[in-house]
């Protein structure tokens, strides 16, 4: 695997799309040579660098989806197709699977980017794969048409609202499932909350673990200890961004708070 660790390569957007109000997905013809549940930095010129996961990577091109929610994102959403930004990359590890097995993910909000790279890679390796979703209202939710095309993919929609799918939360879905199949991982992205939820449903029914874990990022892998977890130090760039159940459960910090670019609290 490539890893640009050192400076950005300027790269061209080829495409963008838009998936809803708030998100677009920014697609670059690169050989980045990615795996599912890593990351990448991008420099937008002249205004910030940030981290951002890859939701699909195909060997020739690879995807970006973003939600627009701070300056840094809200300039990037002025850029257009042709428009050049710098990406480094990619960091972090990834989920690990083997071929045929039976996989549940888990998706809250934006979430939903990274977990279809799984499930594409996962489609390919022979697995069947339950794709859980959840977001507040329907025009929230992300990439149920692009989920529905993939074979051995079974979607599964939850609304907060009711307005599609069930009425309720996605980890309620995944408690149901896992009652009733032999899942061999549940792999999560989406707000800590949901996560360490994910996290205590599988303990319960004693299958494997593993989620993206979000935190602020300046380097991506392990310089600046911006990303440093509390208690332990270790960097959640270059630790994860993915880790096992096992290791989260025991972090004080997991789905009560996180820390911004000046390191003050800010709890869920």
């Amino acid at each position: 695997m490539k890893n640009l660790d050192t400076k950005p390569v300027a790269l061209s957007i080829k495409k963008i799309i838009k998936e809803n109000d708030a998100t677009n997905t920014y697609v670059f013809e690169y050989k980045l040579e990615s795996r599912p549940g890593q990351f990448v930095m991008m420099w937008i010129p002249g205004v910030d660098e940030k981290p951002f996961s890859i939701s699909y990577d195909n060997g020739e091109e690879f995807w970006l989806t973003v939600c627009k929610v701070g300056p840094a994102t809200e300039e990037l959403f002025k850029l257009k197709v042709g428009d050049k930004v710098g990406i480094r990359g990619p960091f972090g590890k990834n989920y690990e699977f083997k071929k045929g097995e039976h996989l549940a993910l888990v998706a809250g909000g934006y979430g939903v980017g990274p977990m279809f790279f799984v499930a594409n890679e996962a489609m390919r390796q022979g697995c069947k794969v339950e794709f859980i979703i959840g977001a507040r209202t329907k025009n929230l939710l992300l990439f149920t048409h692009k989920i529905l095309g993939l074979k051995d993919v079974n979607l599964h929609v939850s609304t907060d609202d009711g307005s599609m799918g069930v009425k309720g939360y996605n980890t309620q879905i995944l408690e149901e499932i896992l009652a009733k199949n032999k899942i061999k991982h549940v792999f999560a992205c989406g707000p800590e909350r949901m996560e360490k939820r994910v996290g205590e449903i599988s303990e319960k029914y004693k299958v494997d673990c593993q989620m993206a874990v979000e935190k602020y990022m300046k380097c991506g892998f392990g310089v600046c200890g911006q990303c440093a977890v509390d208690d332990t130090g270790e960097c959640v760039c270059k630790k994860g961004t993915v880790m096992n159940w096992s290791y989260l459960k025991k972090l004080s910090e997991f789905g009560m708070y996180h820390r911004d670019a000046q390191g003050k609290k800010h709890y869920f």
